[in-house]
């Protein structure tokens, strides 16, 4: 019995001091991830950061695709592929060296997760917590009682008047009490510590914005999406016939056209949906929302929020957006231009398209509606989506010229017809003035390159015929060439 006690108190001992030791293991390592965490938030450059990020996302895409077995096992791509593929979702790029039908819906779903994390928004929402993290520092009030006491004027505590010297004699004045240097030095701390709460949680509720625009969107698009393809009997069939599962295809479709990827998860891209107008123009707003039309969005989501809610965080952002740190959040007349200006980019090309492909090959078969829906689809993913309902080589050179210089201009490109000048007022807040000496003739003249690009697409367009018939002599270099030298 004595054995039986002196056994049971050795393994009560051991089992405490197991614990401690394991709390104590617990505690180093949440101080060595928090140690890691501060190093890069406040030492580490961000270019860094982000290398570093899309590094082992790529790595880690890799290595789940290899392992994940392939939809057949009569091809399985090699290493080199197969990590080529996964750079490519993760950086939402769209490019791959296999056709995608040999991938199985395990890999599909691996490549949607990376596109998600790769993608714009959500690499912008990261960078907020980021931020947050970077700019709230906890003080202590020594610290800040010592900042703040800087910034003041020193008055003298030990006497109880001050002279004023002035032309006519000296004035003595006794009405500078010991208290008030006190009072405005509480009242400045005070007003300083409100602001910064007030930024720290403008910037909570920001990236709860931007968190709850990614999942609406794609959570919302996939839905619609699965509906329509589930209800319309021929894009339900050319799922079935490919082996593709419905809800795969509608989450990986709608997160790569939000993330302006390109991925679709057929080999002929949307060629062989190009007759479903319906799933086309489920997928045109995708598009715009998570590239060009972004930070409009996004301000509207906010003022309708500050609207709604009637929270000082809300106000805060759509008043002090260049103080919130976020390059996506731009003024109320910036976006406009911006709207405007992707819409009048998408008018320009449609109308061309149109006028040079109606009744070309790319677009036998179809309906007049389906040539409007598959020409308006085409011009909205010239910029930065990729998404095509048409093969590309059958496409005249003209239009391929236009959706080159679409690719090339930057997503927030906006055109001002009135020239604007920002300048910051006293309380940190940005307002648009418009500039002097500006005339509204001279904001409507292009660059010299706008000019290069707008006479070699005329020249293309007058040349159609021979550029298809000679291709020797009239070629794109050799026009290119002639209108630049």
């Amino acid at each position: 019995m004595g054995s039986v006690i002196f056994f049971g108190r050795k393994l009560e001992r051991f089992c405490s001091h197991s614990r401690t030791k394991a709390a104590c293991f617990n505690q180093s390592y949440h101080g060595l991830i928090s140690s890691c965490f501060r190093f890069l938030v406040f030492k580490v450059n961000p270019f860094w950061v982000q290398l570093a990020y899309f590094i082992i996302l790529s790595l880690v895409g890799y290595g789940a695709l290899n392992m994940s077995k392939p939809k057949t096992d009569s091809f399985r791509p090699n290493n080199v592929d197969v990590f080529f593929t996964s750079v490519s979702a993760a950086t939402v790029s769209s490019m791959s060296a296999v056709e995608m039908e040999i991938f199985s819906n395990t890999q599909l779903i691996i490549m949607t997760v990376l596109m998600l994390v790769g993608g714009e928004v959500f690499i912008s929402m990261f960078g907020l917590q980021l931020a947050r993290s970077r700019f709230w520092k906890q003080e202590s009030p020594e610290d800040r009682m010592h900042s703040v006491s800087n910034s003041i004027p020193h008055y003298s505590l030990t006497s109880k008047s001050i002279t004023h010297q002035i032309e006519l004699g000296s004035v003595t004045c006794s009405t500078l009490e010991n208290e008030k240097p006190d009072t405005d030095l509480e009242g400045n701390i005070k007003s300083s510590s409100n602001t910064e709460s007030l930024k720290y949680k403008a910037t909570r509720y920001l990236g709860y914005v931007v968190l709850g625009y990614l999942l609406v969107v794609n959570i919302g698009g996939s839905t619609l999406v699965s509906i329509y393809v589930s209800q319309v009997p021929s894009a339900r069939n050319i799922l079935k016939t490919k082996g593709i599962q419905i809800q795969t295809f509608s989450v990986f479709t709608v997160v790569s056209t939000f993330a302006n990827c390109g991925f679709v998860p057929t080999n002929e891209s949307m060629i062989v949906f190009k007759k479903n107008s319906g799933l086309l123009l489920l997928l045109i707003p995708q598009i715009l929302v998570g590239n060009t039309l972004y930070p409009a969005c996004l301000r509207v989501l906010i003022w309708v929020l500050d609207k709604i809610t009637k929270r000082a965080e809300f106000s805060y952002i759509l008043e002090n957006y260049k103080e919130m740190g976020y390059s996506h959040l731009l003024s109320t007349v910036r976006c406009s231009l911006l709207a405007a200006t992707a819409f009048w980019f998408i008018i320009v090309q449609f109308t061309l398209f149109c006028s040079m492909e109606w009744n070309s090959e790319a677009m036998d078969g179809l309906t007049s509606y389906q040539k409007f829906v598959g020409s308006l689809f085409e011009v909205v993913n010239s910029r930065h989506s990729g998404e095509s309902i048409v093969d590309l080589s059958n496409i005249s050179t003209a239009i391929l010229v236009l959706f080159v210089v679409m690719m090339y201009l930057p997503p927030y490109t906006s055109f001002l017809p009135i020239t604007y000048e920002k300048k910051d007022s006293g309380n940190g807040k940005a307002s648009e003035n418009k500039s002097a000496g500006k005339n509204i003739l001279d904001c409507f003249l292009c660059s010299q390159l706008s000019y290069l690009v707008i006479f070699i697409i005329l020249l293309c367009i007058t040349e159609r015929q021979n550029l298809k018939e000679d291709p020797l002599n009239f070629n794109m270099l050799n026009i290119t060439f002639e209108v630049i030298r």
